[in-house]
């Protein structure tokens, strides 16, 4: 028996959304235990859990960091503002909720152009005066640093956290060190880039259960999906001082469930759960 949730049905749709497409907005939300997807998003996920069963571990893993990389800036940083790019649909543990636990004042900017995103993410943040929902591209770099509601909220002045987690792997093409560094430069001394990325270890077992993964996302309606190397991921965040992704490592990318966990690893790590990788950088 599946454990994915029903899906919605079309007339439970936002305004401009299109439930005959597939989202990744609404896979990502259903692997992570969400409802906020249709019939379209069902039959991806469920090529993709025929292909490896245990490929919601990505999700997992790839959430977990991003919640602890914030809990890392917010508590042990001066950051106080927040850009997060791709945000997605809202879940439990959102960046706003996870760095304004820490301080209220904190102000979060979230940028998205999927429209059922937007839908829910204004909703949501209707009463919150510290966070922002900003419809823009994000592999169009201008487009999001010069929109005027990005502008009105961030002070490119100060220190700021870019989050680009899960998000450009969805580009294809070699320009996605090209896209980061035009962020990158536009940000001021002392910010910091959290990165994450589907990963090929280069390990020949694993390496084949990222290209399975990678062949039906995109080979697929959703068209974009890529796995990448140590080497091709680090090189997006040239420049940066990269942060020791745990006690026992180097500075740089590592496997985003060994990223700082918050305890002992009682049980074995999935195969799908060392194919999605973070980083966090510090511009000096």
């Amino acid at each position: 028996m599946s454990d994915t949730p029903p899906a919605l049905s079309p007339s439970q749709k936002p305004v401009g959304v299109d439930p005959d497409r597939p989202s990744i907005a609404r896979i990502y939300d259903g692997f992570l235990g969400g409802s906020n997807f249709y019939e379209v998003d069902r039959v991806v996920m469920e090529k993709i859990r025929a292909a490896v069963p245990e490929a919601v571990d990505i999700a997992r893993g790839n959430r977990g960091f991003h919640n602890r990389a914030l809990r890392m800036l917010a508590n042990q940083t001066k950051i106080r503002q927040y850009v997060d790019c791709g945000s997605g649909l809202p879940t439990a543990e959102n960046t706003h909720q996870i760095v304004q636990r820490i301080d209220k004042d904190h102000t979060v900017v979230y940028v998205d152009n999927d429209p059922v995103v937007l839908a829910h993410g204004r909703a949501l943040l209707v009463e919150n005066d510290f966070t922002h929902m900003v419809e823009a591209d994000i592999f169009k770099p201008q487009e999001v640093l010069s929109h005027p509601d990005v502008l009105r909220h961030i002070d490119f002045t100060e220190p700021v956290a870019l989050l680009q987690v899960g998000t450009m792997h969805h580009f294809e093409g070699d320009g996605v060190v090209d896209i980061m560094r035009e962020y990158i430069d536009a940000l001021p001394s002392g910010s910091y880039v959290v990165l994450s990325h589907f990963f090929d270890p280069e390990v020949p077992e694993l390496t084949e259960i990222a290209k399975r993964i990678e062949q039906i996302l995109v080979q697929g309606p959703l068209g974009a999906g890529r796995f990448r190397t140590r080497a091709e991921i680090e090189a997006m965040l040239d420049g940066l001082e990269l942060i020791q992704p745990n006690a026992t490592s180097e500075p740089g990318l590592a496997v985003c469930d060994e990223w700082w966990p918050d305890g002992p690893r009682l049980t074995p790590l999935s195969g799908s759960a060392r194919c999605v990788a973070g980083v966090v950088g510090r511009k000096p």
